[in-house]
C-alpha cells in the first residue's frame, strides 16, 4: 500500500469511528476491516492489519473503562488465562489455515450473538429465577470459543463476547461492555504480535487506523456510561445483525 494523504485521514477517522462503536458495543471491525478493503487491501493483509490497528481501540477503552472494573479483579484474573489461550490458538489456526475456512459459520455466530442480546433480559431473569451458579465449565468453553474465533477472525468477536459475559458473568451491560474490552484487549496482544512477525501487515495502514481507533477508544467507555442501556443493547443487536448479513453476503462472493 502505497498511502495518499486522503488514505491516512480516511483510516483515522474511521479508526475512531470503529473506535467508539467498538468500546461502546462491540462492533469494531463493522468500520475498520471494510475501511482497509477500501483503501485497496487485500482481505487477508486486511484481517491481520486490524488485529495489529485495534489494539489502540482495547487500549483507550481499558483506560476509559476504570470506573466499571473497580471490583472485577477478580473476574479479569479467572478469565484472562483462558481468554489469552483461546486468543493464541485462533491467530496459529490462522496463520496454519486458509482464511475462507470459518467464512460461511461466522455470519450464523454473529446472528447468534445478536438474537441472544434481545433476549437477554429474559434469560437472565430465567437464571436469576432458577437461583443455581452457571457451571464454571461452561463459561470456560464459551470465552475460549469467542477467543478462538476472536484471534482467528476477529468481525463481530465484540458482540459475541459481551453476550457471553452479559449472560455468564455480569447481568449490567456497563460492567460486561467494561469487561468485555479488557478480556479482548489482553486477549488480542499476542495474536497481534505473531501477525507483525508471521503475517502481511500492512504497516502504513496501522499507524492512522491505530491512532484513530486509541483516541475512539477513549471515548467509547464514556458513552456507554451516559447512554440508556436497553436501546444501546438492542442497537448492539440490530448492528450485530446487519453484520452477520454483510459477513454472509462476503462469504457468497468469496465463492
Amino acid at each position: 500500500m502505497d498511502p495518499t494523504p486522503l488514505h491516512l485521514a480516511f483510516l483515522a477517522v474511521a479508526g475512531v469511528a470503529a473506535g467508539v462503536l467498538g468500546t461502546a458495543g462491540g462492533i469494531t471491525s463493522l468500520i475498520a476491516y471494510p475501511a482497509l478493503l477500501a483503501v485497496g487491501i487485500p482481505p487477508f493483509s486486511a484481517n491481520l492489519t486490524n488485529s495489529v490497528a485495534l489494539l489502540g481501540s482495547g487500549l483507550g477503552s481499558t483506560l476509559g473503562s476504570r470506573p466499571e472494573l473497580r471490583d472485577h479483579g477478580a473476574t479479569l484474573r479467572r478469565w484472562v488465562p483462558v481468554a489469552v489461550i483461546g486468543a493464541a490458538a485462533g491467530a496459529l489456526l490462522l496463520l496454519a489455515t486458509p482464511p475462507g475456512v470459518f467464512a460461511w459459520i461466522v455470519p450464523f455466530l454473529v446472528a447468534a450473538a445478536g438474537v441472544l442480546l434481545l433476549v437477554q433480559p429474559r434469560i437472565t431473569r430465567w437464571h436469576v429465577a432458577r437461583d443455581q451458579p452457571i457451571p464454571r465449565g461452561w463459561v470456560v468453553a464459551a470465552v475460549l470459543a469467542v477467543t478462538v474465533y476472536d484471534g482467528y477472525f476477529g468481525a463481530g468477536s465484540g458482540v459475541l463476547m459481551i453476550a457471553v459475559v452479559l449472560i455468564l458473568i455480569d447481568h449490567d451491560l456497563a460492567r460486561a461492555n467494561a469487561l468485555k474490552n479488557v478480556l479482548l484487549f489482553i486477549a488480542d496482544l499476542l495474536p497481534a504480535v505473531l501477525f507483525a512477525i508471521a503475517g502481511p501487515v500492512v504497516w502504513a495502514a496501522v499507524v492512522p487506523l491505530g491512532l484513530g481507533a486509541l483516541a475512539g477508544g477513549l471515548i467509547g467507555p464514556r458513552v456507554m456510561r451516559r447512554a440508556p442501556h436497553t436501546p444501546v443493547r438492542i442497537v448492539i443487536a440490530v448492528l450485530a445483525l446487519g453484520l452477520a448479513v454483510w459477513l454472509l453476503i462476503q462469504a457468497v462472493l468469496m465463492r
